[in-house]
């Protein structure tokens, strides 16, 4: 038996490591970032604020201003604070962690397809993960999810408001029966990473729903290289997620950039309307290409369906274009492309791009 075989749980030998694609010198259009640098002037301010960040000094693990300004710039409400991570997949990890039992495994379901890390957290944490199929048209199958529910009594559902990787904001009633029928059982995650791109939340609800928990990141806001997430919850549930959260997880460069950004959250703002109004051009534009099908977003990405989009997406790559090819993923997928929605030059580029590998 080789070493690896001694010490590797047989579950994560049989993994493929999480792949990130090669992008040097391509159109860079796979992983829904925001294609607008900051202004001159900011980057010269936030430069001179990050040349006096202690760097010889762990992070103060309370971080306490930036979550503070989380808190005023992001619509928490009042009595409500937030725990930080690095990046959303840290605060998924940290809930599966938390929420994982020893004596049998608890339950985590969500609709499918969807966002990775949600199963992968609970297979590293030794939980059981329940994929509940959208409709073919991405819709919530709300009548499979509230029975999946009633039947696996889950510890964790989670809902990606808007879904990643179709861009469907789901009907808010279906999600408000879904933290109804969680109730007294579980939590519900309405994962908001694309929020911005949306202009709808589950953040202000908070109140009302003691089992909801709203997350989101500032990376499709255009800070995807800082790895900030945050969560808000009542008190007494973030409580206990803190207690496995890592006491330096967020490290001072990011700390400083992020209350930076939180103090011109209006920039911020600013080019997420430019993309939002992107998005309408790019999809009304695409809708007129032959054999094409745009599938309806609230996000700052859209879903196509081509015909023979494997062929499609490799024209693209050969042409240094590169967007995300979905076909593999789920069988609902099938010759599914995905976009990011960037600034009207890139956009641009990609239609014609597009356009040369569908003749």
């Amino acid at each position: 038996m080789s070493l690896i075989d001694q010490v590797i749980r047989p579950d994560i030998r049989a993994m493929s490591a999480y792949a990130v694609a090669h992008s040097d010198g391509f159109l860079k259009l796979d992983a829904m970032e925001n294609p607008y640098p900051l202004p001159e002037k900011l980057k010269a301010a936030l430069a001179k604020r990050l040349s006096e960040v202690a760097l010889n000094r762990y992070p103060v693990p309370s971080y306490t201003g930036l979550k503070t300004r989380i808190r005023q710039k992001m619509g928490v409400p009042d009595g409500y604070d937030v725990i930080l991570g690095n990046g959303s997949d840290e605060l998924i990890s940290l809930i599966a962690l938390a929420c994982a039992k020893k004596d049998e495994p608890a339950k985590i379901v969500t609709p499918v397809p969807g966002f990775v890390m949600y199963a992968l957290s609970a297979q590293f944490a030794g939980m059981e993960f329940i994929g509940i199929p959208l409709k073919p048209d991405f819709r919530l199958d709300i009548e499979a999810m509230l029975s999946a529910i009633e039947k696996h009594r889950p510890t964790v559902v989670y809902l990606s408001q808007p879904h990643n990787p179709t861009g469907t904001l789901f009907d808010e009633k279906e999600v408000t029966s879904i933290i109804g029928a969680m109730s007294g059982k579980g939590i519900v995650i309405s994962d908001e990473a694309y929020q911005p791109f949306a202009e709808a939340s589950f953040m202000s609800k908070l109140p009302e729903y003691p089992n909801l928990v709203v997350m989101r990141t500032v990376s499709k806001l255009g800070l995807a290289g800082i790895r900030l997430g945050y969560m808000s919850a009542i008190p007494e549930l973030l409580a206990e997620f803190d207690k496995v959260r890592p006491p330096y997880n967020v490290n001072v460069l990011t700390e400083a950039t992020a209350e930076f950004a939180m103090d011109h959250i209006d920039v911020f703002n600013h080019q997420a309307a430019i993309i939002r109004s992107e998005r309408e051009k790019l999809a009304v534009a695409l809708d007129k290409l032959p054999g094409i099908e745009v599938f309806p977003s609230r996000a700052n990405f859209l879903l196509i369906r081509v015909p023979k989009a494997g062929e499609v997406f490799e024209k693209l790559l050969a042409r240094k274009v590169l967007i995300k090819n979905m076909g593999k993923m789920h069988t609902l997928l099938q010759n599914c492309l995905r976009i990011t929605v960037s600034s009207p030059e890139e956009n641009k580029i990609f239609l014609d791009q597009f356009s040369a590998c569908i003749q």
